[in-house]
């Protein structure tokens, strides 16, 4: 088998002399072996592709990008929920036309513990509250507009949705999030310089007086304000400041950290690069960076089908770590709508969608729109509840338990830790289980930490007479998860038939989803 499985066209002859003296010749892997140390020892969230590097030397480079501590940290989060909660819940919109009265907003029964409670049930560890949306409203009695709840009759004026949300997320647990919407249908200055000073203030505003953010939200939805004028956003500007007062917090979709897979369906890609290749990771730009990271948004294909393959990345002038967001709403639409009560996803159709966002390399960004009292609504409790417990009954059993690689445990692959490894037999790990089990669910995961490698896999299992493959991948990266038919066999094989240098495989299990 080709270890490295490298397919130039430029320099096939030379990388195939290559390969091979890395299994022949003890020397030769030696070497190997110190370039891969010095290049981990360089790891960043970013890379610089030279017009003079060869193919071999671009895929080294894809290999050894690795995420930064937010993304890591958001990766590992894996479910988040959406809070659209607004004026817009009270008019029966989607989208705010700037003009609602504020006098409209009035949840009776407001509990932001009761959200909190049901999501975490749910498995869910982090959230997301529109503390503004198009419309302009805001959640909290921002200074700088009356546009809000200082408006409203909710406790006389002097609620504050984002701020009972964050108490309630820091008392149990959950980290914390803000969408703060760059339109506003609202302000008279939109459109304008002055709107980005606005903006900033706003911002300011969530960053300092509510504790711990730990995700701000940005998309780029730029319509036109009260004037009739569009506004040109300042970004950068918006980032330095997150970074400076919040400078844990992952800056998603129009940011550097996280974007957007493209649907809002809840599906991702099957084929899912974390590594993908921008075009304005310009040197000048990005040097005396001491945080191994970039502060903007990469800028190039992001909504392809293919994002992050060889053939991608072999033409790239720069390489950066952005993985995707799969975000969708458990109705069909993001606000609260009293005609959708019997339009919530069940709990299967929500297992699909984490087979298909968290399981295809993704973080899964689930809305669940609170309703005019200010409650999450009885159906969609019941549905996320019922949701959690069909995926606690699917992985509270991993086969591989009890299993033995060449008599010994296997340890690393089912402890649970993403950080952990096994080394690989020529790219092979086979298993013999305790006993003989029924199965139709693989995980695979990757340590990150040290890239994201693999480009193509199989599992094979024994019949008693020869090997048969029960289900074959591509990407892996953080998580992947497949269903395949039911096999019942005693052991198992897989192989990774693709891998950008070493593989670093962190986690495997074998589970059974009955239907």
């Amino acid at each position: 088998m080709n270890y490295f499985n490298f397919k130039s066209k430029r320099n096939s002859e030379k990388m195939s002399g290559y390969v091979c003296s890395v299994f022949i010749y003890p020397l030769a892997a030696g070497i190997l072996l110190f370039l891969n140390v010095f290049s981990a020892s360089a790891q960043k969230n970013y890379v610089i592709i030279d017009s003079n590097d060869t193919e071999a030397a671009i895929i080294s480079k894809a290999a050894n990008v690795v995420p930064s501590a937010r993304q890591l940290r958001w990766q590992q989060l894996e479910l988040t929920a959406f809070f659209h909660f607004g004026i817009n819940t009270f008019t029966n919109r989607e989208w705010g036309q700037g003009n609602e009265d504020p006098q409209l907003f009035n949840p009776t029964n407001f509990d932001a513990n009761q959200w909190i409670t049901t999501v975490k049930k749910a498995g869910i560890k982090q959230v997301i509250l529109t503390a503004k949306h198009h419309d302009g409203f805001c959640l909290w009695p921002s200074k700088y507009t009356n546009h809000s709840v200082k408006s409203s009759p909710w406790k006389n004026g002097k609620g504050d949705v984002v701020k009972e949300v964050a108490e309630a997320c820091k008392k149990q647990g959950i980290g914390f999030g803000v969408y703060l919407s760059p339109w506003d249908r609202n302000s008279s200055v939109y459109g304008t310089d002055a709107y980005n000073d606005y903006f900033v203030n706003q911002l300011t505003e969530l960053l300092t007086q509510y504790g711990r953010i730990d995700e701000v939200w940005f998309d780029g939805a730029n319509g036109e304000g009260p004037n009739g004028k569009k506004q040109v956003y300042d970004f950068e500007r918006w980032y330095k400041l997150i970074r400076k007062l919040q400078p844990t917090a992952t800056i998603a979709i129009m940011g550097p950290d996280v974007r957007w897979v493209g649907t809002e369906s809840g599906h991702g890609r099957e084929t899912e690069w974390s590594v993908v290749p921008a075009n304005n990771l310009d040197p000048a730009k990005i040097a005396g960076n001491s945080q191994k990271e970039i502060a903007f948004k990469p800028l190039g294909d992001m909504m392809g089908n293919d994002l992050g393959s060889r053939d991608k990345i072999i033409h790239a002038k720069g390489l950066v770590w952005y993985p995707a967001e799969t975000d969708v709403s458990i109705r069909p639409g993001w606000f609260y709508h009293e005609a959708e009560d019997g339009k919530v996803k069940s709990a299967k159709e929500l297992t699909e969608i984490y087979f298909h966002s968290v399981g295809r390399n993704g973080v899964l960004l689930l809305n669940i729109p609170p309703d005019k009292r200010g409650l999450l609504k009885e159906n969609d409790v019941k549905h996320l509840l019922e949701w959690q417990a069909v995926r606690t009954t699917i992985f509270k059993q991993n086969f591989l338990k009890g299993g033995t690689i060449k008599g010994k445990p296997l340890q690393a692959l089912i402890d649970g830790n993403d950080a952990t490894t096994i080394p690989l037999q020529q790219n092979t790990v086979e298993i013999k289980l305790k006993d003989k089990q029924t199965f139709n669910v693989l995980a695979l995961q990757e340590n990150i930490r040290k890239g994201q490698r693999i480009e193509k896999f199989i599992l094979e299992y024994w019949t008693g007479t020869e090997w048969k493959k029960a289900v074959e991948g591509t990407t892996v990266g953080y998580k992947r998860l497949l269903q395949f038919e039911k096999v019942s066999t005693d052991r198992v094989r897989l192989q990774i038939l693709s891998s950008r240098l070493e593989p670093f495989l962190a986690e495997m299990g074998l589970y059974l989803y009955a239907e």
